[in-house]
């Protein structure tokens, strides 16, 4: 060969093997798609990942990826595989409950910052500070209410399956099947709850019902109740919005309606205020600053935390005002105190509520029968 043609060659040569550390020198053909259930092996050995390279998804470093979707040195495979998406969580308001209303979670203002309300009531705390101050939020996970006031009849079966004692009114003209039972004790109401599968209400939990996430006054709004929406002391003085007794002494003094005689209020409940006082879980506080951490929630239970025994305190919370007494303790707020014994006694009635857990069993209970 002449001296200029192998010159000639070995300048060629050497373009090439530069250019090849540029670019491909041969377009390869795709490799074989791997059989089901086989992972073909890279090719390329992996390295170790870039400082701060993520696993996708996951945020934490992945050994062998580098960060960067479909970059050369980090991929995994030809294509990202795609995951299903997870199941929203099922809507506790979406069980059906005989007789109950679902409370959906959330917030709920709870108390007033100012009440000028001149209660009457003779055993009421009469302080600087109102028992129902301050105003404040409280978080509370969904739960159940019953629609109405638990009835004599409702208690009698209670007794008659060996869940109650023997309680209930002592005035005439108050025993109809489908009046609410009145002047029970605390602890009658209680084992009635526990009977039914339910509990007494919280304080807090007959607040969120009674007033809504928004804190307005009362069940429909923040105007004051009147004879069209509650069983109260109407305006001119006349207990049971005018409805005497039917029987015995003393007819002016009035008497419980039945049970969803008046409009539902909020969520669908009845007589939440005005018909008659409701028994509620907790101990007595004489406000909600006193009662600290125990009322601020979430979902608070009162003093001791809903303790059976609390030192110091005697005293449970009675919520909602009654045929008796007139507008201004027909309200969400307003709050009395009473001996769990209901001694002296006193025409109180109740209502049960219900958590997510008992709500379920209860449902799933009705379906099997």
């Amino acid at each position: 060969m002449r001296p200029s043609a192998a010159l000639a060659l070995a300048l060629s040569l050497a373009s090439a093997c530069t250019a090849s550390t540029r670019t491909p020198a041969l377009e390869l053909p795709a490799p074989p798609s791997p059989e089901p259930g086989v992972v073909e092996a890279s090719a390329t050995p992996q390295t170790e990942p870039a400082a701060g390279a993520l696993d996708e998804g996951s945020g934490a470093a992945a050994p062998g990826v580098a960060a960067g979707e479909g970059s050369s040195s980090g991929a995994i495979g030809d294509a990202d595989v795609a995951l299903p998406a997870a199941a929203p969580a099922p809507d506790p308001c979406d069980l059906v409950v005989e007789g109950m209303a679902c409370i959906p979670a959330g917030e709920f203002i709870r108390g007033v910052d100012s009440d000028d309300h001149d209660c009457g009531q003779p055993d009421q705390l009469h302080a600087d500070v109102p028992s129902t101050s301050p105003a404040m939020r409280v978080e509370m996970s969904a739960y159940f209410m019953d629609v109405t006031e638990v009835t004599n009849a409702a208690y009698a079966a209670c007794v008659a399956a060996g869940g109650c004692p023997e309680s209930g009114p002592r005035y005439v003209d108050f025993g109809r099947d489908q009046q609410p039972i009145v002047g029970v004790s605390w602890y009658d109401a209680q084992a009635y709850c526990a009977w039914a599968g339910k509990s007494l209400p919280t304080e807090a939990q007959w607040e969120k019902a009674a007033r809504g996430p928004d804190g307005e006054l009362t069940p429909f709004g923040n105007d004051p109740v009147a004879c069209d929406v509650a069983v109260i002391m109407d305006g001119g003085g006349h207990r049971s919005c005018g409805q005497m007794k039917e029987r015995g002494e003393h007819p002016e003094t009035g008497r419980v309606a039945l049970v969803g005689s008046m409009p539902a209020g909020r969520y669908g409940l009845f007589d939440m205020v005005g018909n008659a006082e409701e028994w509620v879980a907790d101990w007595w506080t004489e406000n909600w600053t006193a009662c600290g951490a125990d009322c601020a929630g979430p979902d608070p239970t009162g003093p001791c935390g809903g303790a059976e025994e609390c030192d110091g305190y005697r005293l449970r919370v009675v919520r909602g005002g009654s045929w008796y007494w007139p507008t201004g303790h027909a309200t969400g707020y307003h709050r009395r105190r009473h001996y769990p014994a209901n001694s002296p006694f006193h025409h109180f009635g109740f209502r049960c509520a219900a958590s997510v857990e008992q709500a379920q069993a209860l449902s799933a209970a009705a379906a099997a029968n």
